[in-house]
């Protein structure tokens, strides 16, 4: 059971750094590409914790294939998959994407 709560208690850590990430990315303009992803799923009635939570699922996409690959970050890749918002790029192992919890 305790080990259930810290791997929640992570997660919960991992989804909040990312998510800083993210606004951290927004406030910089770098990529200019998150900038306007944010802009247009909010335009279209996402609302901003969903909009970053969706933007943090591709980051943490594009760290996982970093690490499974072990190469450099592919910003090209990443700024891709942004594009594609709300559709969540497939990932290779079975654990699913959606599966961030919900704060």
């Amino acid at each position: 059971m305790q080990e259930h709560d810290e791997r929640d208690e992570d997660e919960g850590f991992a989804e909040a750094a990312l998510i800083q990430a993210i606004e951290n990315q927004l406030e910089s303009g770098d990529p200019a590409t998150a900038q306007a992803v944010y802009n247009k799923l909010t335009l279209v009635g996402h609302e901003r914790e969903d909009t970053l939570r969706l933007m943090a699922l591709v980051l943490a996409w594009e760290i996982r294939q970093m690490m499974r690959e072990q190469r450099p970050f592919d910003r090209e890749r990443y700024e891709q998959a942004l594009r594609a918002l709300p559709e969540l790029p497939e990932d290779d192992d079975k654990s699913d994407l959606a599966e961030m919890p919900d704060q």
